[in-house]
């Protein structure tokens, strides 16, 4: 590969090319449909089913709450949200391989909207591991999302006019108005829009277990390398082992890994601060009381979902601690973190308390590290000219580490 700052931006410029193919010089990245068979969990239906158990729900309360509903081009119902259901992934292929026997899932961070920081990690791992780089997009993120939540000029007047509503708010901006409004009315989304993605990814590799895929082989394994809140999707899918999908993946977790409440998201690029507390109020402060309201809910994360009952126990760190922690005690060989010492949005410290424990008696290796260069959770490594030889080798340092352990 390329020096990064070099990749970084004539890889932006190709991918903007909106082709089905574009070749580089040792890959192809390749452009695929999806359509998303789990998006009637969402909000918005009169009423609910669960196909698997043949259960039945109503849904427990209107769709509108009074904070947060004064643009219906945000307030939109989930269920309604077409880009959310057909969406476009990306596969990052080295040339010389035929259809592959395994596969790295690329997954990214809360409330992004393209891909062109990852391009440069998709593209290193896959020359690297002479792997598939598979760029999955979470439910409303990325190209899962209306296109006008990423209109500088209108998401500025909503920020504007979100500032009037709540003069107390913090960090709320034209980058995160958006989801801010959406999780602030209803912060259920959370549960909802990261259960669609989990059952995407299980989807996903159905089909490709169907042999239909021109890319992977049906038998392909799949390994993970996530950041950010990609982590806890990461996360679930390895513990909860759908269908054995996930026994022998490794997973790689940068810049991610704790359980929820032990995240700072409020950031411009991420949450402002009114959301924030309203998720906090919902999933940590007042779950049970919301859980034993919505039987919906209720099915999902307390009843016979095995995947429901480890997401719960990924919220609050002072429950469900012990089964968690022998979660991941069983899968502590597949296992490997790196965190950035600078990291205000997840803490490195809070990477070591959920992986290795509240007693460090977890054996899951939790590098952490710190660059010479001035980076953060959004930008660990800045697209800029100041310091890029040093930035091209530490990017090449963290993820050469997260490709010797995938291919190890």
């Amino acid at each position: 590969m390329k020096q990064y700052l070099e990749a970084y931006w004539e890889l932006i410029g190709k991918l903007e090319e909106n082709s089905p193919k574009i070749e580089l010089d040792e890959l192809d990245v390749l452009r695929f449909d999806f359509e998303s068979e789990a998006h009637d969990l969402l909000p918005g239906m009169e009423e609910y089913c669960c196909h698997q158990h043949k259960d039945h729900f109503d849904a427990n309360q209107s769709f509108f709450h009074d904070i947060g509903t004064f643009d219906n081009q945000i307030q939109i119902k989930d269920i309604d949200i077409a880009e959310n259901k057909q969406f476009e992934y990306m596969i990052f292929r080295p040339k010389s391989e035929s259809i592959s026997r395994e596969a790295i899932f690329l997954f990214h961070g809360f409330n992004e909207k393209n891909w062109n920081k990852y391009l440069t990690w998709a593209q290193y791992l896959a020359e690297t591991t002479r792997k598939p780089v598979i760029l999955f997009p979470m439910a409303f993120h990325m190209n899962r999302t209306l296109s006008i939540w990423s209109d500088k000029r209108k998401m500025f007047l909503m920020s504007e006019k979100r500032r009037q509503m709540f003069p107390n708010i913090v960090n709320s901006s034209l980058t995160n108005v958006a989801i801010s409004m959406r999780l602030h009315s209803r912060p259920q989304r959370f549960i909802w829009s990261g259960l669609q993605s989990y059952y995407d990814v299980i989807r996903f590799i159905d089909q490709v277990r169907e042999g239909s895929h021109t890319v992977l082989h049906a038998d392909t394994q799949f390994h993970v390398v996530a950041y950010s809140i990609g982590c806890l999707l990461s996360e679930i899918l390895k513990l909860a082992n759908p269908k054995g999908y996930f026994t022998k993946s490794k997973l790689a977790l940068f810049c991610g890994g704790p359980v929820f409440n032990r995240l700072s998201p409020v950031s411009k690029f991420i949450i402002d601060s009114e959301a924030n507390v309203a998720l906090y109020s919902y999933l940590i402060e007042h779950f049970e009381k919301h859980t034993a309201k919505d039987k919906h809910l209720q099915h999902y994360i307390k009843g016979p979902h095995a995947e429901g009952h480890i997401f719960h126990a990924m919220l609050n760190y002072n429950e469900n601690r012990a089964y968690r922690e022998q979660l991941f005690r069983n899968v502590s060989d597949d296992l490997m973190a790196i965190g950035l010492e600078q990291d205000e949005v997840i803490p490195s410290y809070e990477i070591v308390n959920t992986l290795q424990g509240a007693n460090r008696d977890i054996r899951i290796p939790v590098h952490i590290v710190d660059f010479e260069f001035p980076y953060n959770h959004i930008a660990p490594f800045p697209a800029v000219a100041k310091n890029s030889e040093l930035i091209d080798r530490e990017f090449r340092n963290i993820f050469g580490k997260i490709a010797d352990f995938i291919t190890a």
